[in-house]
């Protein structure tokens, strides 16, 4: 196997994985907790092929500078992803307020994940597999392979840092698609994490990736309002 088969093996199989296991396994705290493992344990394996992929990272500054830009962006996308919640227009003109399913931040069933139903375990373990896993692999999958595969086959000899608008749209649509319940916020989350990517290289929209949903799940455990999980 080619190092660039290797590296889109690498790229895309915990995603892949993620999302099989989302459709195969139970919506509880401890499906999520397997889920969290099994993607935790393929993530691993695959960053020895990424690293040697040529072109799979886009040159970076310090690494003081990837943690201020990708905290502090972090941080911004998710106060702009909780702050639309208040505004009953913007869950109405959601996807699933079109079709009469409006997303709310507080649902009426408990959440599988509230520390009364699920213990204190499960729920530090959604909160760990929220920032610490599904958001590296989400990054490495549209940012890093996706975004570069839409302008290139070969995707592992395009630099990341090239900017190609139409590629870019791609990705950020289909990110937004994939956070369905909140495709606007989604898009926004996309494309702000896209261009820390193009600007900053990959390592700094990792971390502000998961600086939003370690936010943001703290945010949740703090006020209870499950429907942001």
């Amino acid at each position: 196997m080619t190092d660039s088969a290797k590296a889109t093996v690498a790229a895309v199989a915990p995603y892949a994985l993620w999302m099989a296991l989302m459709s195969v396994l139970p919506a509880t705290a401890g499906g999520y907790a397997v889920r969290t493992a099994l993607t935790a344990a393929a993530l691993a394996a695959s960053i020895p092929w990424l690293r040697r992929a040529s072109g799979a990272y886009a040159p970076e500054g310090s690494a003081a500078r990837t943690l201020l830009w990708g905290v502090g962006a972090g941080l911004a996308v998710c106060f702009l992803w909780i702050f639309p919640e208040r505004f009953a227009a913007y869950r109405e003109f959601s996807l699933l307020g079109l079709l009469g399913l409006s997303p709310s931040a507080a649902p009426d069933a408990p959440s599988p994940y509230d520390p009364s139903v699920c213990g204190w375990t499960l729920t530090w373990i959604r909160l760990v597999g929220s920032a610490f896993v599904i958001a590296p692999v989400e990054e490495v999958f549209f940012r890093s392979f996706l975004y570069r595969w839409l302008q290139r086959g070969e995707w592992t000899s395009v630099p990341l840092s090239r900017f190609d608008l139409a590629a870019f749209l791609w990705m950020v649509g289909v990110f937004a698609l994939e956070h369905h319940t909140r495709i606007g916020v989604g898009a926004m989350a996309g494309a702000a994490y896209g261009l820390l990517a193009v600007r900053r290289g990959l390592g700094t929209a990792i971390v502000a990736h998961a600086a939003t949903n370690l936010a943001l799940g703290l945010y949740v455990i703090h006020t209870g309002e499950w429907g942001f999980w």
